[in-house]
């Protein structure tokens, strides 16, 4: 059997740990119980079990527990963050502002409540990939109802800068949400002193399994109002009916607490195999880096390559490495990258684009062989161009 390629798409989703996985097993088979029936030892176990998970993520972005609404990924959070506040506040006005560098799962709403008559002002983005606050500044207006601005960019790494704009948007009592799935238990999250109102969470990229996320929704100071998007049981105080996953969010609990544990060792490993791999690679002309150098998640690194096919340059990457070019939720669209052509790339260049997501199982010895392979593809690409 031949070997697989070495795995670096950590920001299209990350494997299970171990350890996580662990965590989760006696809940599918021993600790079975709904956690909505509480009349009998096997609801009781499940139900301490969902209590323990909803504690640890709370405490990792400073809310309480009781603020953790959970989902079945950041999609259903942003959706019912966004639409929820949109019903809950139409009566004060229909204005929402986000970024044109948002997952889809942000602008594909926004664009549907365009359809029932909301205006949505789509701030762009500077060269590196970061809004400019004068910009955000100017777009407020005083029917202003939700600001959406994601903590971690799912292509390029970059790193918006929440407490910023959390502070303008508490100024003016404007809801502030964040899409912070590439975000939890990478960087420091504080939904307190940068005054966020509802964050979107998603275990999958943090070692996770799938299928399960959260959304912080802000309980005082202000008391954020949600209109339901699911209606069933009446789970999740009202906001979320669904029976509750119980062993994918004891494995989410597992997984952040692992990477609250290790945030700043693993950060500081990532960060070292990221710039190895950009020392190597760099060294070959027309090779951009895409967002800003420092303020970007650790493991992330995008670039774009001049003079290639990208389609050629993938399939000449893919016996060696798994990566992409863009969002993995975007991947089957024949169009270029949306965040890529906002940093003002042309649509050739975008294309020829790779996003490399490095993760904890990631080795020197991977990133080395990776670099040398890319390195040795592009040149091969870039002579059969000229010799065409």
């Amino acid at each position: 059997m031949s070997q697989r390629p070495i795995y670096l798409d950590c920001h299209s989703t990350t494997p299970v740990d171990e350890r996580v996985l662990n965590a989760m097993l006696p809940y599918f088979t021993q600790h079975f119980g709904n956690p909505s029936s509480i009349s009998h030892i096997y609801g009781w176990e499940a139900e301490a079990a969902v209590k323990k998970a909803r504690e640890t993520i709370a405490v990792a972005i400073n809310a309480t527990p009781e603020e953790i609404i959970f989902t079945s990924g950041a999609t259903e959070a942003n959706n019912l963050a966004i639409k929820g506040v949109a019903e809950a506040y139409f009566s004060q006005g229909q204005h929402i502002i986000t970024v044109q560098t948002e997952h889809s799962a942000v602008i594909d709403p926004c664009n549907y409540l365009k359809t029932l008559g909301f205006e949505i002002t789509f701030l762009p983005v500077q060269k590196d990939g970061i809004i400019n606050l004068k910009e955000l500044e100017k777009a407020f207006r005083d029917d202003t109802i939700l600001v959406s601005v994601m903590a971690a960019n799912n292509e390029i790494g970059v790193l918006q800068p929440l407490a910023e704009i959390g502070a303008m948007c508490r100024e003016r009592d404007i809801i502030f949400h964040s899409d912070s799935a590439q975000a939890i238990g990478k960087i420091p999250l504080d939904v307190q002193a940068m005054n966020i109102d509802l964050m979107s969470l998603t275990a999958h990229k943090v070692y996770g399994a799938k299928g399960i996320g959260a959304l912080y929704v802000r309980r005082r100071n202000p008391r954020v109002k949600l209109a339901s998007q699911q209606h069933g049981g009446g789970q999740e105080r009202n906001i979320r009916s669904g029976t509750l996953y119980t062993p994918q969010i004891v494995g989410f609990g597992k997984a952040v607490e692992i990477s609250l544990e290790t945030q700043a060792t693993e950060n500081e490993f990532l960060a070292q195999l990221r710039q190895s791999l950009w020392e190597q690679i760099s060294q070959l002309k027309g090779i951009h880096l895409n967002g800003h150098l420092n303020k970007r998640l650790a493991g992330n690194l995008n670039i774009s390559v001049e003079g290639v096919d990208g389609s050629a340059l993938l399939l000449g990457l893919q016996p060696i490495m798994a990566v992409s070019s863009g969002s993995a939720c975007s991947s089957i669209s024949t169009a270029p990258s949306h965040v890529l052509t906002a940093l003002g790339h042309s649509e050739k260049l975008a294309y020829a684009s790779v996003r490399f997501g490095i993760g904890r199982f990631n080795t020197v010895e991977e990133i080395n062989q990776v670099a040398e392979h890319f390195v040795s593809t592009v040149e091969s690409l870039r002579k059969q161009a000229v010799m065409v």
